[in-house]
């Protein structure tokens, strides 16, 4: 059987992911995702009002065009999380594929809010959910197999292609955590049976955000616990706190709202994707946050909240809010710039409970917020965080583990990914034979 792996977008970046593996006459399409940053950059840009086209020239989501060089049929379009980078074009490509979009019941739910807030394009793909351990055929000789993992954010999996030549693993976005916070723990066991199972791994594609950073990453119980560290240092602070975090990461708004009651304060959820995120958990009963935590996502209804908080007193609330990436319209941007009605005062402090996203506009866009915080007298606590991706340890183990045939190195820049070549090299594996680099738009022949 021909196996054939498109690498469409992510390859020559962090964001905009999505990968189509053809096996014989089946394809499936792992991911069709946004590259925000790419957005950010152009002024007053409302991707939901704009044509696929124009997106795709400004470098916002994958040129997908290069599907029509795979001689088959999309049998399945795959999210493996409900980060942007892995579902925000769906919304915008999705619609050319007859085939059904199977993911996770949270990523699913996400999927379906994104889809609802589309203006220009109308998407039926059929929305199937499907939970980490579950398989489904994919034609007549294939099984897709949802494996769970562990990442920054919940119910996320590892999809895995089963072909008579042998699995292909689709394995980005994930750190090996035995000891989550909320949902299971890494399934390592299930990998271990796929590498002895038939023909093997003939493909692993892995994620290298963080290829070349020493170690193994930790859990996010190690996160939680730095927090709480964190904020109990505060508990007799008579000021404000302000935290911030990824939206998507329900883990640790969790442990942020258990610790803010624990040192006195009433935490309030504060912006559109935090209300978002957190609230479509509760609602699919992957979290029980406290009865009276408030979400307010509307611009008017966050500015309310501001103002009940500076007459109630700062010392009662930790506002929990958007922007821990710099983002120029988020909560806590608005808040460097003085243009909400929170007043930060000189001592007030701001926990990033997060990590810049390691490319150059975010970089940018977090150092000016820190900046602009500063200037106003905020004493920052930084990088509270545990990274959800793997790091050296890790990327060893899986790769010793899965023992595939081909590796394809993906999720970051080329400059990057030139640190998991050495790390694969290391154990006999050679560029050009068995490891893959490719670019995007490229496709790659596995079998004939």
């Amino acid at each position: 059987m021909e196996i054939e792996i498109a690498t469409i977008g992510g390859y020559e970046e962090v964001g905009r992911q999505m990968t189509a593996v053809r096996a014989g006459d089946d394809v499936v399409i792992f991911d069709m995702g946004l590259n925000l940053s790419q957005v950010l950059i152009h002024d007053n840009v409302e991707t939901e009002r704009m044509h696929s086209l124009d997106l795709i020239d400004i470098g916002a989501i994958p040129d997908d065009r290069v599907m029509s060089k795979l001689d088959g049929e999309v049998k399945a379009i795959v999210p493996t999380h409900g980060h942007l980078d892995h579902i925000g074009a769906l919304s915008k490509l999705a619609h050319r594929y007859d085939a059904p979009i199977t993911a996770t019941p949270y990523t699913i739910e996400l999927v379906r809010e994104q889809m609802s807030s589309e203006e220009k394009f109308g998407t039926n793909n059929e929305l199937v959910a499907m939970e980490a351990g579950e398989t489904t055929r994919i034609g007549d000789q294939c099984e897709l197999e949802f494996v769970n993992v562990t990442h920054s954010i919940i119910d996320a999996i590892n999809p895995v292609l089963h072909t008579p030549e042998g699995a292909v693993v689709y394995g980005l976005d994930k750190r090996i955590d035995h000891d989550p916070v909320l949902g299971d723990p890494f399934d390592m066991d299930r990998f271990r049976e796929i590498a002895r199972e038939g023909n093997g791994v003939l493909c692993y594609i892995e994620d290298c955000t963080n290829a070349g950073r020493k170690g193994r990453t930790p859990s996010e119980s190690v996160a939680r616990r730095h927090l709480q560290d964190v904020m109990y240092s505060m508990e007799d602070y008579d000021g404000g706190i302000v935290a911030t975090t990824f939206s998507s990461h329900i883990a640790r708004v969790t442990s942020l709202v258990e610790f803010a009651a624990d040192i006195g304060r009433q935490p309030v959820l504060l912006g559109r994707s935090m209300e978002k995120y957190s609230g479509t958990a509760e609602r699919l009963d992957f979290v029980s946050f406290p009865g009276d935590l408030g979400m307010f996502g509307h611009r008017r209804s966050v500015d309310r909240t501001f103002k009940r908080i500076m007459n109630e007193g700062k010392e009662n609330y930790l506002p929990i809010v958007t922007g821990h990436q710099g983002e120029p319209r988020a909560m806590l941007t608005r808040m460097g710039r003085g243009t909400t009605p929170y007043e930060l005062d000189p001592g007030d402090k701001v926990i990033f409970s997060a990590r810049i996203i390691p490319e150059p506009t975010n970089e940018g866009q977090r150092y000016q917020s820190e900046r602009l915080l500063g200037m106003q007298g905020a004493r920052i606590y930084d990088d509270v965080h545990v990274s959800g991706h793997l790091s050296d340890e890790g990327l060893y183990e899986m790769l010793t583990t899965l023992q595939p045939q081909h590796v394809i190195p993906a999720h970051q820049d080329l400059q990057h990914v030139a640190n998991y070549v050495d790390l694969a090299e290391s154990e006999g594996y050679e560029l050009d034979r068995d490891v893959h680099v490719s670019r995007n738009g490229n496709v790659i022949q596995l079998t004939e």
